[in-house]
């Protein structure tokens, strides 16, 4: 009896203990339920949020995506159009090259033929005032009488000087040398006094430098420039005496002769030949020639 006295005593006691720890789990429950809450808010806010960020981040996917290919598209049409204008260009521009290069050769054989002509019409001016010098000689003396012996110095009967002088050039321009130089001679030994001695004593070194006999060549140039010093045919007497004495060695006299040339003759044709023959003689000493 008195243990069971004490027994219920100890469960009085232990009543209020029970009950207070009961609380207080009630209330760790009920602070669990409200942070298992706010989890669960903070949860559905971040996967929210999350899907919301996904959403945003596929549409800049999807926009950059446009843009890469709208981008790829530019670039391949900016390609395409860049081709197009390069061959547009090109192929103008080819035919321009073309037509230039024509152009420059066509006006190369033009430079050429009018060079030739040129050279063709100095020619035929100079024969064309030999003949009319030729046409206005009168001055030769009337041959003897038939029978009669020539005289020194006095053409053979019926030979005159236009006769002479014509049969010479005709020569001359047909190629029979010899004999064109043998009847200039005898035309500067019976007319030569006449205006057209001049003419025939260079001709006879033009025919001699044209078939590469330069002594006797030059010994018709000196003959030429020191009987007839001023005449129609001086300038091209020096001309030629210069490129003789050049083929022959004497590079120093030649150079004497072109020089002589330009500062007597500045502004005729061969006075630009006779620089250019100077500019290629090259300085330094030279055999000196000896006049025959």
């Amino acid at each position: 009896m008195k243990l069971t006295s004490r027994f219920a005593l100890l469960g009085l006691l232990l009543v209020p203990s029970i009950f207070g720890q009961k609380k207080e789990i009630l209330e760790m429950q009920r602070d669990i339920l409200q942070m298992q809450d706010q989890v669960r808010s903070l949860q559905r806010s971040q996967d929210e949020k999350l899907a919301a960020l996904q959403v945003l981040l596929q549409q800049t996917l999807d926009a950059a995506n446009k843009a890469n290919t709208a981008t790829a598209v530019l670039e391949a049409s900016l390609r395409d159009k860049l081709k197009d204008q390069e061959k547009n260009l090109v192929v103008p521009v080819a035919g321009l090259g073309t037509k230039v290069d024509q152009m420059s050769s066509d006006f190369s054989s033009v430079r050429e033929s009018v060079a030739d002509l040129t050279s063709r019409l100095g020619k035929l001016q100079n024969q064309v005032a030999d003949l009319s010098q030729a046409i206005r000689t009168l001055s030769a003396p009337p041959p003897p009488p038939p029978g009669a012996a020539p005289t020194a110095g006095a053409p053979p009967a019926g030979v005159s000087a236009e006769q002479l002088y014509t049969a010479a050039m005709r020569d001359r321009t047909s190629g029979n040398a010899d004999l064109a130089i043998a009847q200039f001679k005898d035309y500067i030994q019976y007319f030569g006094s006449s205006d057209l001695a001049p003419n025939a004593q260079y001709y006879i070194g033009e025919i001699e430098y044209l078939r590469g006999d330069y002594t006797a060549a030059l010994a018709a140039f000196d003959k030429l420039l020191e009987a007839y010093p001023d005449n129609s045919k001086t300038a091209d007497a020096l001309l030629l005496k210069g490129r003789a004495l050049v083929k022959s060695g004497y590079k120093a006299e030649a150079r004497t002769e072109f020089e002589t040339l330009v500062k007597k003759f500045p502004s005729h044709e061969n006075a630009a030949k006779a620089r250019t023959e100077l500019r290629a003689l090259a300085p330094g000493a030279a055999p000196a020639r000896k006049k025959k």
